[in-house]
């Protein structure tokens, strides 16, 4: 008689963690440069297959083009790699010799990652990147809709680890792919975090499973071309971050808002470059079609070009047209166009002045997407700084576009396909996600007070130069860790 598949798929997931575990165990003896070795295969290997599965990815999903999946797969394997590979995050980490305080990173143990349809193979990359540079075993749990392409991606990242040295069960990937089997994952004593990329309705399942986790809300930025902008060029990068894979990472824009003697400009750049107002009926028309009846947007618009969307909705639009503009005043959860849409379309907004621009952004950014990401395209260093002052954001991106400036591909921000929305947004972190949250401290801190010398008020020791100075470089952890090692004989002795 043939298993239930429930109980298969709840099988597997236990199985899975119980080699993950024991791999965790081993990775945890390894060296900083142990694991570097290992993430340097992995980031290779993935990178000689970025074509074939973006290819693969488009073909399973329909979401977004190939040819911009390359790059994000690029990202989630090179850049994150070039980026983080001289981070020492595992073993001795800092030595205060003034305070006598050593920090040293310990891995976590076993990460359960969460796998979106939307970037399936860059992000299963990035995630394994950073957990096992972190010393962590991980499991991949991908998306139903997108399984074939992840799976696909996990045996070239197990397969080059292997090679490397990694442990048996250091990289595993859920294959039947359950509801039954997600929640035995997120729920599972032996799993240490969860790093959750998906719907809003995973990513609360993952914080509330019992587990420790690190997951992101939805997207909803909006973007202020302030007067002093370029505003062709502050058009062509929303254009280009909007359009870009169709509009699916969840930091590209989503509404333009302008001021009011701008806006004739603003709104003919947006024409010459392939944007198209939708009419008063047009924008109905369309608005019927991307919210669906529960309040959740239509899962057919995600991805898709906006001639795709256009046709779906009965729309005609002109030949070239590259994104779908609609002229709007109402900021509610019951209007689509103020809210996250991951694919080609845009909301337009005009307030008086950049002060009403602001309070608009801010009450789009509450509607939905709270702590995630907004762009703002100026010359004007006064109107940015209260912009970043007020604005409920982790990420405030400066003439750049959202969706490349976010992930850190056009900024100096961390490469990450993970982006934290810290506590206003419902997430556990404000970081792009990185092997640094992917670790504990531990802190030895030797005695340098007795009772008496508070009672005396005796004071606290003061920084030390290296604390004050910001992260060591590889020379100095090297001296560093040959100096605790001669401390720590010494007293044994």
């Amino acid at each position: 008689m043939e298993l239930d598949r429930d109980l298969q798929s709840i099988q597997e997931v236990r199985n899975l963690v119980a080699r993950a575990k024991a791999a965790a165990a081993q990775l945890a003896s390894f060296s900083q440069e142990q694991l570097n070795a290992i993430c340097e295969a992995v980031a290779a290997a993935c990178a000689r297959e970025a074509e074939p599965l973006a290819r693969m990815a488009v073909e399973e999903t329909g979401f977004g083009r190939w040819e911009d999946k390359v790059l994000k797969n690029q990202l989630g394997s090179t850049i994150v790699w070039e980026h983080i590979k001289n981070a020492r995050v595992v073993g001795i980490l800092r030595d205060d010799p003034a305070r006598k305080v050593i920090e040293i990173g310990v891995p976590m143990g076993v990460v359960a990652a969460l796998i979106p349809s939307t970037n399936p193979t860059s992000t299963t990359m990035y995630k394994c990147l950073i957990a096992l540079k972190s010393g962590n075993a991980i499991i991949v749990s991908p998306h139903p809709g997108a399984k074939r392409c992840i799976l696909e991606t996990f045996r070239i990242i197990e397969q080059a680890a292997r090679r490397a040295g990694a442990p048996e069960g250091a990289v595993g990937c859920v294959e039947l792919t359950t509801m039954e089997a997600t929640n035995a994952l997120l729920t599972h004593r032996d799993v240490s975090i969860i790093l959750a990329t998906g719907g809003e309705a995973m990513v609360r399942a993952a914080y509330s499973s019992g587990n420790p986790a690190l997951g992101v809300g939805p997207g909803n930025g909006p973007s202020f071309i302030e007067k002093s902008a370029d505003i062709p060029l502050a058009v062509q990068r929303i254009f280009a971050s909007k359009t870009f894979d169709n509009g699916t990472i969840c930091a590209s824009e989503q509404s333009i808002v302008v001021e009011r003697c701008s806006e004739s400009a603003v709104a003919a750049a947006c024409e010459a470059q392939g944007g198209y107002f939708l009419s008063d009926e047009e924008s109905r028309r369309l608005a019927s079609f991307l919210l669906r009846a529960n309040g959740t947007m239509n899962p057919k618009i995600v991805g898709r070009t906006a001639q795709q969307i256009a046709d779906m909705a009965g729309i005609r639009i002109p030949e070239g047209t590259r994104v779908l503009l609609s002229r709007q005043t109402e900021v509610s959860r019951t209007n689509p166009y103020s809210r996250e849409k991951l694919c080609p379309v845009l909301a337009f907004y005009v307030a008086e002045d950049w002060e009403e621009a602001c309070a608009l952004s801010i009450s789009i950014l509450q509607n939905e997407g709270c702590g995630h990401t907004m762009t703002i395209h100026s010359t004007n260093q006064q109107i940015i700084r209260e912009f970043a002052l007020k604005k409920p954001v982790s990420r405030l991106l400066v003439n750049t576009p959202g969706a490349l400036g976010g992930v850190g591909a056009t900024t100096g921000l961390a490469p990450a396909l993970t982006l934290g929305c810290g506590a206003v947004g419902g997430s556990a972190t404000s970081d792009n996600i990185g092997p640094e949250n992917l670790v504990n401290i531990r802190r030895v801190a030797w005695g340098l007070r007795e009772l008496e010398d508070l009672r005396q008020g005796a004071p606290a020791p003061a920084p030390s130069p290296a604390q004050q100075a910001g992260p060591l470089s590889p020379q100095d952890i090297e001296a560093i860790t040959r100096a605790v090692i001669a401390k720590l004989t010494a007293s044994n002795a």
